[in-house]
């Protein structure tokens, strides 16, 4: 028993292994460019039902976590359905190995808005600029599995944190803040993956 528990251990190793070495396909370009879309309407809805998001930051930290929450919802079944179709067999695997390349950044993210708005909400304003940096850095993590393109996403959203960061102060919790970076970074990261792909579903 101990021999065959050591192969299955071996093979559960190699496919792991497999899974990260390979291009994950599990992506749609239409549905994250159409995440991008959404953040863009959630700075429309912003700006008509926050117009004073410094008075209760709270609300403003509410407000995104949904929207971000209502993607990962979006990407995360489409995700789930299309690398089942396309990976076959190694579908598990290649999502497990997705998934765990994006986790700490999703859960650095999530701690970061509580302890912000739990206790330092005046420091809330920074919450937009220090979300592009996090999500740059996970990115940044999958760029073994993602296509050579994004790396170039992983930048824009380094990028735009980074200003978003030193402008934040002097015009804070503005809608732009978060519907220019993160739709533009969407929409953008849709187009790659569209060109990576060649136009097609990603079974080719």
């Amino acid at each position: 028993m101990k021999d065959l528990d050591r192969a299955l251990a071996d093979i559960t190793a190699i496919r792991n292994q497999l899974a990260r070495g390979t291009e994950f396909r599990g992506y749609g370009p239409v549905t994250v460019a159409a995440t991008g879309v959404l953040a863009l309407a959630g700075g429309v809805i912003q700006a008509q039902l926050l117009p004073d998001p410094e008075v209760y930051p709270g609300s403003f930290i509410i407000l995104w976590a949904s929207f971000g929450f209502l993607a990962i919802v979006i990407t995360g079944g489409e995700m789930i359905a299309r690398t089942r179709r396309i990976h076959g067999g190694f579908a598990d695997d290649m999502l497990y190995a997705a998934v765990e390349q994006y986790i700490p950044a999703g859960v650095a993210g999530a701690l970061l808005a509580f302890v912000i708005g739990r206790f330092a909400p005046e420091a809330s304003w920074m919450l937009p600029g220090l979300w592009q940096i996090i999500f740059a850095l996970g990115v940044f993590a999958s760029m073994r599995s993602l296509p050579r393109g994004l790396f170039g996403v992983g930048v824009w959203y380094l990028a735009a944190g980074l200003v978003t960061l030193a402008i934040g102060r002097d015009a804070p919790f503005s809608p732009l803040a978060m519907a220019i970076p993160f739709g533009v970074g969407q929409l953008l990261m849709g187009f790659m993956i569209y060109r990576a792909t060649g136009g097609h579903d990603g079974e080719n």
